[in-house]
């Protein structure tokens, strides 16, 4: 049985377009399958949407959050809820054509992989978010330490066995690709040119997109820890020779009085501090979050109509 992820927040305008490509999509390779649309408290139409066409195909469900909680718990929570032997996940604004979820398959299935990646090879038009986009895969598969990590996101597919492995990682400060490369298993990819959004805007706006990069640096690499001590380091030999600059100005008479040793000392101990400060303060919040221990999500309503 395949199950099918796919997180829905204010996507009104091209529900009919995902679901009916998804489910002809699926239908090539396999009827054994349930499709779970998991409603991240939608304000627009996309919730009644979405359950006129669980009415209408038995094999779609749907589970209902009970207010926003983000692009990673909705996706986590839809995990949680699977039943299939295998699992895939996609972003529900069709710039991941479903159409590949057929070679996935294959690949699991005939080729023994556990894992399958989607693999962006380019993008389709221009935008800023395509270079911000270029900028943290370049980043992160350099200071993570992972492999199978570059150019890939949220779309794959899985077995139930790595499912499980990576969903036994409770924390919550979440980036799933981070985890699911984390975990290991023998992976392959199926690669493919990105497609711009079918209809609508963006939900993931610049402060979004780098939120979700902070969390997936901070999670995954000791990149933050090393730049305080690399800029210290750095830091230090500057002023040490900033000072030796100094002390031979005044030797021979042309610094100005009062100026040097006041502002040198202040801003660059001032500015080093803040960056030390924000970069602990980053990890003091994470270590807060991981021991308040909340849930990620809180569902509302489940709707399926299949019997389990």
């Amino acid at each position: 049985m395949l199950s099918l992820v796919i997180p829905i927040y204010n996507e009104i305008y091209l529900i009919n377009e995902l679901v009916s490509r998804i489910v002809k999509a699926i239908e090539l390779f396999t009827t054994d399958y349930e499709i779970i649309f998991v409603d991240d408290g939608s304000t627009d139409g996309s919730l009644p949407a979405l359950l006129s066409f669980y009415q209408e195909n038995e094999h779609i469900k749907v589970l209902c959050l009970s207010k926003n909680f983000g692009h990673q718990p909705a996706f986590t929570a839809g995990l949680e809820y699977s039943k299939g032997d295998i699992i895939a996940m996609m972003d529900g604004d069709l710039q991941d054509p479903p159409e590949l979820l057929a070679d996935m398959f294959r690949k699991i299935q005939a080729d023994g992989f556990d894992i399958v990646s989607g693999k962006r090879t380019g993008r389709k038009g221009k935008s800023p978010r395509n270079l911000y986009t270029w900028m943290f895969h370049l980043l992160f598969g350099s200071v993570a330490g992972l492999i199978n990590i570059e150019n890939t996101g949220n779309y794959s597919m899985m077995t139930r066995d790595a499912l499980n492995a990576m969903l036994s990682m409770k924390e919550k400060n979440r980036y799933l690709p981070g985890l699911r490369s984390f975990i290991g298993y023998k992976h392959g990819f199926v690669e493919y040119i990105r497609d711009d959004r079918y209809n609508g805007k963006s939900k993931m706006s610049f402060y979004k997109l780098m939120i979700l990069a902070t969390d997936a640096i901070f999670a995954f690499s000791r990149f933050p820890i090393r730049f305080c001590m690399i800029l210290g380091m750095m830091g230090t030999i500057v002023f040490m020779v900033a000072g030796m600059y100094v002390l031979i100005a005044k030797i021979f008479g042309f610094a100005i009085i009062g100026w040097s040793s006041t502002l040198l000392s202040i801003y660059f101990l001032g500015s080093v501090q803040l960056i030390f400060m924000g970069i602990v303060g980053e990890y003091v919040y994470r270590i807060y979050k991981e021991s308040q221990n909340r849930p990620l999500y809180f569902v509302k309503k489940f709707h399926s109509r299949q019997i389990d």
